[in-house]
């Protein structure tokens, strides 16, 4: 029994993971789980795991107080609440420190705003390490004044308002769109969506603005992350350049997505680098189309609209006769293209490097279907973890330099000659890549924006 430690009937918590620095729990050794106090909960995908985001107010009637929380959801169960009302609760594990002694407990997540209590510490987390004496209250530490717990409140209360992040694209409900909000929004930012075909902007030299669906004016924004469709690149590119000129940074600018964007451009600013790619030709005349495929030697060829994206607009020639037909047959509806060397070796595969503010920040190798030559996701492309190599990492950075992008999908190559660079995607997506590797690249790219801006926490 001497081993053993008491609590008294009510007692401080804290916990540092969840930064509730103290809250009040009512211990019940009758009740079998610990809960505490939750509201706006949304259950969430961080790569290949469920998360919770939710809002504690720890201090009882003092709702100015709130604190935004993240954890990993370990289930969701039926409780039975003190009223015998059944409810669905998710349930997350946190470490809680009661008078410096620190263990790792379940609490379900439950609105307790009726309660007298903002948290309830159970007899799965008490069983083994306390004994219970109702007859007193504050026995681990002491209790906490209405000084002191102002004091340990004081900044959460004076803390600094968040950035204003305006997201700039075209649909709300996509995967990459939703993570960055939710990403945002945990770090205690302001995530406005901006359709990219809603916005306008008036060009003058004393006033510039920027105006939103009928009116609002968009001239508070700290930072504009962009996500612009291929359809809409110049129109979404005069926007950034709107914003930069209202002073707003711009998480990639104009000038590097669309130098990204011209695929002919891009590969003569490769060449000039030095940045390794596959044997690429363009030509304009017909006439030149037979010694066109033989520049890059000849077919397998891989043949590329300059507007291509997601593997949409590729084409591979198998035979001389095909090329030149297919090749032709493009020239003939003034539509210009890329005619590029196909890399047999890679047998399908290609990588995927995530670079954010020159950091590879996370990898995936992908995996064409049985079939099929383009391994992107879009077009049924597997995707798995892999190691890159130092050679792969320096090139994937090196391209994303060249065009002075923040953020930045670089796809590479493996083949006898080394990596090779095949393209450079300014607006890459999220979603194989936080899945398949399990990293929290949204996160990433908020963090990125408050480095710019010498924003602190």
């Amino acid at each position: 029994m001497s081993d053993f430690k008491i609590l008294g009937s009510e007692e401080w918590c804290q916990f540092d993971d969840l930064r509730i620095p103290a809250i009040k729990a009512r211990v019940d050794s009758g009740a079998k789980t610990s809960s505490i106090q939750a509201s706006k909960i949304k259950i969430f995908t961080k790569g290949l795991e469920e998360w919770v985001r939710f809002e504690v107010n720890p201090v009882q009637d003092n709702r100015s107080i709130s604190i935004l929380c993240q954890a990993k959801l370990v289930d969701v169960r039926h409780v039975k609440s003190s009223q015998g009302i059944s409810e669905e609760r998710p349930v997350i594990r946190a470490n809680v420190n009661i008078s410096g002694n620190i263990f790792e407990i379940e609490l379900t997540l439950a609105n307790r705003d009726t309660m007298e209590y903002r948290m309830l510490l159970g007899r799965e987390a008490i069983n083994g390490r306390y004994l219970v004496d109702p007859s007193q209250s504050f026995v681990q530490g002491g209790d906490i004044t209405d000084e002191e717990l102002q004091e340990k409140y004081e900044p959460f209360t004076t803390e600094k308002k968040g950035l204003r992040i305006g997201l700039l694209a075209s649909n709300p409900n996509l995967y990459s769109n939703k993570r960055i909000i939710e990403a945002g929004e945990m770090r205690g930012h302001k995530v406005v969506f901006l359709n990219v075909e809603h916005v306008y902007m008036k060009l003058d030299a004393a006033t510039p603005e920027i105006r939103y669906r009928g009116g609002n004016m968009l001239d508070k924004f700290d930072a504009v992350i962009p996500r612009i469709k291929p359809a809409v690149t110049f129109y979404g590119c005069a926007l950034l350049r709107q914003f930069d000129t209202l002073g707003v940074y711009c998480l990639n600018s104009a000038d590097s997505i669309g130098r990204s964007r011209d695929k002919l451009f891009a590969s003569q600013l490769f060449s000039k680098n030095d940045i390794h790619i596959p044997t690429t030709g363009f030509a304009k005349s017909p006439m030149d189309t037979k010694d066109l495929i033989r520049m890059v030697s000849g077919a397998p060829l891989i043949i590329k609209l300059l507007e291509s994206t997601q593997g949409k607009g590729v084409v591979l020639a198998e035979t001389n006769k095909a090329a030149e037909s297919v090749i032709n047959a493009f020239k003939s509806v003034q539509t210009n293209i890329l005619v590029q060397e196909f890399i047999k070796e890679a047998n399908g595969h290609d990588i995927r490097c995530f670079v954010v503010n020159g950091k590879v920040v996370a990898s995936m190798q992908r995996t064409a279907q049985k079939g099929e030559f383009r391994a992107n996701i879009h077009q049924g492309g597997a995707a798995a973890k892999v190691k890159i190599t130092p050679e792969e990492r320096k090139l994937a950075i090196k391209s994303a330099k060249v065009f002075n992008l923040d953020v930045a999908g670089v796809d590479l190559i493996r083949s006898n000659k080394g990596p090779l660079l095949l393209e450079v995607n300014s607006s890459p997506g999220l979603q194989g890549i936080e899945n398949t590797t399990g990293k929290d690249i949204a996160n990433v790219m908020i963090e990125t924006i408050e480095k710019k801006l010498k924003y602190k926490q």
